[in-house]
């Protein structure tokens, strides 16, 4: 007797449940995600075994990098346009509002305020590359770092100082600028670092 054929039917499976959650999972990374502000040179923090975290909002950011080289910024776009027109008036320089514009998109700023209005009318591109950031002047005879630290706390009493600097970044250069902050009586600030074991950041 010959066997009964079965006839075979395809399965189907909806799919419409597994999008769903997938593109749930996808917004909700993308909403609580943080980006990393975008820095104009790459610094490999020292380690260390602390694990106090900075605050994401009121922070005065100093990076400095491995040539010794200066850079200053502020949160929100509003307070950065205020501060640019406040350093301005320190040295007689007025801002147009396309240049405050600018400016007020930049995280962070490497450059002598007499060169700011010159380095704004560069295209964005190149605006990053190593030659058009020249760093912050914070030497003795023209500490323009302390004019910016100043400008900056006036705007926002509550701004929290982080210095972030390359590992290889030589010492007297870093307490330079610690001087500075110490000639405003700035004697709180967080080094930013990593944890011993993770890779330079």
């Amino acid at each position: 007797m010959p066997k009964v054929k079965i006839p075979r039917k395809s399965t189907w499976v909806d799919m419409t449940a597994m999008t769903d959650v997938a593109f749930l999972l996808l917004t909700f990374f993308m909403l609580t995600s943080n980006f990393t502000k975008k820095e104009p040179v790459l610094v490999s923090t020292p380690s260390s075994v602390s694990e106090i975290k900075i605050p994401e909002t009121n922070v005065m950011t100093l990076l400095i990098d491995p040539k010794g080289k200066v850079y200053f910024g502020i949160d929100g776009q509003e307070k950065r346009q205020e501060l640019l027109r406040r350093v301005g008036e320190n040295y007689n320089l007025s801002f147009t509002s396309d240049e405050l514009k600018q400016f007020s998109l930049i995280d962070l700023l490497g450059n002598p305020v007499e060169s700011i209005k010159s380095f704004l009318s560069l295209k964005s591109e190149l605006r990053d590359m190593p030659q058009n950031n020249l760093g912050i002047p914070s030497d003795s005879t023209n500490n323009q770092l302390k004019v910016w630290v100043k400008s900056a706390r006036d705007i926002n009493p509550d701004l929290r100082i982080a210095i972030k600097a390359d590992e290889n970044t030589p010492y007297p250069v870093v307490s330079k600028v610690m001087k500075t902050l110490q000639e405003l009586d700035e004697n709180r600030y967080n080094l930013i670092t990593r944890l011993e074991g993770e890779e330079g950041i």
